[in-house]
């Protein structure tokens, strides 16, 4: 059974080429533009690994990490964030609301795929 991913970035470009090289891996993968449009997307679903951006408008990643460690469902789920924020503070801010891990846009696909691997098992 293929492992689902959600992808949550506000561009597109962005989100497209992250879900190309997870589909490439197998992945089947869920896209959200947002935190509360990737709330809703998850809603009667669940996913594998979550890979959220930080700035976005709506709900930013901080917030949706919250939420979806507020959720039994997703209290477990590896959630990476894939963000052009690099500062301690912010990577600090992730850790404590329950990031599993921290790569900085940009990305290379092959980078992007082993962290997905390393915390998908």
């Amino acid at each position: 059974m293929a492992k689902s991913a959600l992808v949550v970035d506000d561009s597109y470009t962005m989100r497209n080429m992250v879900s190309l090289a997870l589909k490439d891996a197998e992945f089947d993968v869920i896209e959200a533009d947002d935190g509360t449009s990737a709330l809703d997307a998850v809603k009667d679903a669940s996913v594998d690994i979550v890979i959220t951006d930080i700035n976005m408008p709506n709900m930013n990643g901080i917030e949706l990490i919250e939420k979806l460690r507020s959720d039994d469902k997703f209290k477990f789920t590896p959630i990476l964030v894939l963000t052009t924020e690099g500062g301690d503070d912010m990577k600090a801010e992730g850790k404590r609301v329950g990031a599993t891990g921290w790569i900085v846009k940009p990305f290379n696909p092959d980078t992007l795929l082993a962290a997905v691997n390393k915390v998908c098992g």
